[in-house]
Order: structure tokens, then sequence, then C-alpha cells
């Protein structure tokens, strides 16, 4: 494979707002953290696979996206924290509950301390940019809305909430439909949209487009900021050789009528992005990209580690660069 040109100067350090959800999502970021000086990245997460288990708030992605960048992340699984153990969780399968997803001792403190800040009415913005703070993490981690947002799946076994979908039932059931339920009335944050305003380019993270970004792009106000922000808007495809490289994004695309491929991304951002990274694999794509008005980038879009992470970081960092000089 040649080497990487996105054709433009470094211009050095730029303020960055990327938009993230599950594990993919959290990786770039990463990445992006460690290419970036401390303050300059914010991180606009999906909220819309929250859900409440045990009269606890448990914010999935949030998390994910937290105890990664604190460096704390289970490496092994990318969610949850390394080094966990399970003696509630254990205990309550003796009480006869269904444990059927996995709360860690150390994770159940940050639902707990969570779930008693919510109701005593803080926000999920102030929250979170506090736990943020006190494990160490550098950049702004923001939930796309204070507003409660709930994906539901139209499956075959009837309406199913995301987690009963991609934990409990482990992603078995074909998607035929997606709703967020609440997004209507949920608003954007000041943090959220000044993020947007103030930010030198705008990322996409490899996350699945349909439950992921979907859900964040469909919050009132927020597509429309983006799509008038002028700075360079950058995705990273998680579809290689037509498969996600985690988690159902291929069968969901396809299912919900969209091709599972980095050229079916390329459709389900276009209007939006400027510019797509995409996996060498999916070369022979680039020129059908192009007609959709995007820049197609190839590289290895596989991050299997922390230089992965670092090496893809720094090509969409040179890529929103790129774009940023060259006339329209």
């Amino acid at each position: 494979m040649p080497p990487f040109d996105p054709g433009g100067p470094d211009s050095g350090a730029m303020k960055v707002l990327a938009l993230a959800g599950g594990v993919g999502g959290a990786k770039l970021a990463a990445g992006l953290e460690a290419a970036l000086p401390g303050g300059d990245l914010t991180v606009v997460v999906n909220t819309a696979d929250d859900f409440d288990l045990w009269g606890l708030r448990i914010c999935p992605d949030l998390d994910t996206v937290m105890y990664t960048l604190a460096g704390l992340a289970n490496p092994e699984t990318g969610w949850g924290l390394a080094g966990e153990t399970f003696d509630s969780l254990e205990m309550l399968g003796r009480y006869g509950e269904d444990t059927w997803f996995w709360l860690g001792d150390r994770d159940l403190a940050t639902h707990l301390l969570r779930t008693s800040r919510l109701r005593s009415g803080e926000s999920l913005t102030s929250i979170t940019r506090d736990l943020g703070r006190r494990l160490g993490v550098r950049s702004e981690i923001l939930p796309m809305s204070d507003d409660p947002v709930a994906t539901v799946l139209d499956t075959p076994a009837g309406p199913l909430e995301f987690q009963e979908y991609f934990v409990r039932r482990g992603q078995r059931d074909e998607v035929r439909g997606v709703e967020f339920r609440g997004v209507d009335e949920a608003r954007p944050t000041r943090a959220v949209l000044d993020g947007i305003r103030e930010a030198d380019a705008i990322v996409l993270c490899p996350s699945n487009p349909v439950v992921s970004l979907g859900p964040i792009l469909a919050v009132p106000g927020v597509g429309d900021a983006l799509a008038a922000s002028s700075v360079p808007k950058v995705a990273v495809s998680p579809i290689v050789g037509g498969r996600a490289l985690k988690g159902p994004a291929d069968r969901m695309l396809s299912s919900t009528g969209h091709e599972s491929s980095a050229t079916g991304v390329a459709r389900f951002y276009a209007g939006l992005i400027d510019a797509l990274i995409m996996d060498a694999a999916d070369a022979g794509e680039e020129s059908e990209i192009e007609g959709l008005d995007v820049r197609p980038y190839l590289t290895d879009a596989v991050m299997h580690d922390e230089p992965d992470r670092a090496r893809l970081a720094r090509e969409v960092l040179d890529v929103a660069e790129g774009l940023s000089v060259r006339p329209e």
C-alpha cells in the first residue's frame, strides 16, 4: 500500500470536536487526545443507549469513552474497567436476579454516584465533566443532550430497547427499523453547541452510523449546527471489506436499507462530511465515494493497539488540516 498522503501540510494543533459511541469511537477519541494538546479535544457522546437497571442510570457509551480516555478500560473488551471484580453481581444472582448486564464492582460506583447526583437535580453534562476530571481525563466529554433519548429497534420479536437487543439477546434479531424515542423533545446543551462553534475540525469516529452517531445527529439543532459549520468534517468508516470491525453495524446498515460498505457509510453522511477515511481493502470504492462529493482517503483503518490509535488519529488530523487549506 502506498504511504498515506493527505496532500496538506501539518499545521499543528487544532481544536477538534469528535462524535463518538461505542468501543471504536472511544479508541479513536483516545488517539486524538494523545495527538492534541490537553483541552483541545471535545467528544460528544451518544446517550440513546442509556437505561435504568436496579434503580441505577447506566450510560454505556459515556462510560466507555470516559474509561478509555482515563486509561482504565479493559483492553480485552474495550468496555468496562481493567482488573474488574464482580462480587456485587454474583450476590445479585444469588438473590435470584437476572444478571444479564455485567456491572463490575468499581463500575458500580460510577452508576451509584451518577444516579444520586441526577436525582438531586444536577445535569448529566455537569456530572460527566466532574467524573472525567476526577479520573484524570484531559478532554471534554459531553453527553449529546441532558434530555433522555432511547433507541428502540423494530425487530421480528417486537420493539427492543438497544441494550436488550445488544447485550441480553446477543444482537441475534434482525433490525428492521430504528426509533430514537424522545429525540424530538431533546435539546442540545449549550456546551455541545459551543463545542461545534469553536471547533477547527469535526471528526465522526468509526462508530455505528445508525445507532451510535445517528442519535447525536437526530437531536434537534445538532445536525443543523454541524452542517452550518464551515470547518473540515472527516468521518472514519467502521466498515472494512463490507463487514463491521466490531458490533452489528454491517447487519444494521443492510437491514435498514443502507449499503454495508465504505460507500454506504459515505452515503449515510453525505451532505455533512468532506472526507471519508477508509481501509485500503475498500480501494475499489473510491470513485463512487468521490461521486458523493466526499473525498476518500485510504489507510489501515483497523486499530489493534495504542500505536494504531495514534497513527490513525494523526492521519485524521492531517486530512482535516489538508482540507482546511484547500480552496473550494
